[in-house]
């Protein structure tokens, strides 16, 4: 089996705060086969992330199992990379440090380290950047460092948390065609999470809708549209109003739950 297979079965993720509980992700089944960039799209509170960081081992689901490459996640692992939307680089660290930490830490050989990262360097940009600190780079250009980090440890599988929620739309744009481009040429599995309808249609091969709390698959959609996306298609469109519908109805579900919540209280 690829190990940048992903495969969830039946998992719960159940918190508990100030006595009561709150059920997040519930009877979760998906299958991700290696390869496939697929997106985790919904409204807030719909357990998006809290399913991401389940793949990516940093909190283990309830009930039910995940596995990668046919093994079980019982926390994280090398072949998951984790790209999250507030960058968490090391402000201390040029952006060619961050982008060597990783390999440092797994013991390669300088020359290695230094050929691996002068060719992440090339490929996201950042060769005239490569001595600057964070606090000195624009968001779009943190968010490549982060790209490049992940990108440098080779893991088949990538993990991205909302990575560009935060950017101006033409930086975004950009940032999508970059990984659009680096998934083509190397393969990777991508788990994407967005609340960005267009955005979700413009990357993914498939787009799993999730209700809002407990989460769970409100609909699997797979995406028959040619590459590269144009948003101004008919067929774009159409997707678009589809998928907004299916988001609205969960933001409205969220609404009505924060009004029976207040009328408690």
């Amino acid at each position: 089996m690829s190990a940048s297979t992903i495969h969830i079965d039946g998992v719960d993720k159940v918190f508990h705060s100030g006595g009561r509980e709150l059920v997040a992700l519930r009877d979760i089944h998906l299958e991700i086969p290696a390869g496939q960039f697929t997106c985790l799209l919904g409204p807030s509170g719909c357990g998006k992330s809290t399913l991401l960081n389940a793949v990516a081992g940093f909190a283990l689901p309830t009930r039910g199992t995940i596995r990668s490459g046919g093994r079980q996640v019982s926390g994280p692992g090398p072949e998951r990379g984790m790209v999250f939307q507030e960058y968490a680089l090391f402000p201390w660290m040029t952006v060619e440090q961050n982008i060597a930490f990783g390999l440092q830490i797994k013991g390669l050989a300088r020359d290695a380290i230094a050929a691996t990262v002068g060719a992440l360097l090339e490929m996201l940009s950042l060769a005239d950047f490569r001595q600057r600190y964070p606090k000195d780079l624009s968001g779009g250009m943190r968010q490549r460092v982060a790209i490049a980090r992940v990108l440098a440890l080779d893991s088949p599988i990538m993990l991205m948390d909302e990575p560009f929620g935060a950017l101006d739309a033409l930086t975004r744009r950009n940032l999508q065609d970059e990984l659009l481009r680096i998934w083509a040429a190397t393969g990777k599995t991508i788990l994407f999470v967005t609340h960005s309808i267009e955005e979700a249609i413009y990357l993914a091969d498939r787009i799993v809708v999730m209700t809002y709390r407990p989460g769970t698959v409100k609909r699997d959609v797979l995406v028959d549209l040619p590459r590269l996306r144009d948003p101004a298609a008919p067929a774009f469109n159409a997707l678009k109003r589809e998928l907004g519908q299916l988001v609205m109805e969960e933001q409205q579900r969220h609404h009505n739950d924060e009004l029976r919540m207040a009328a408690i209280d």
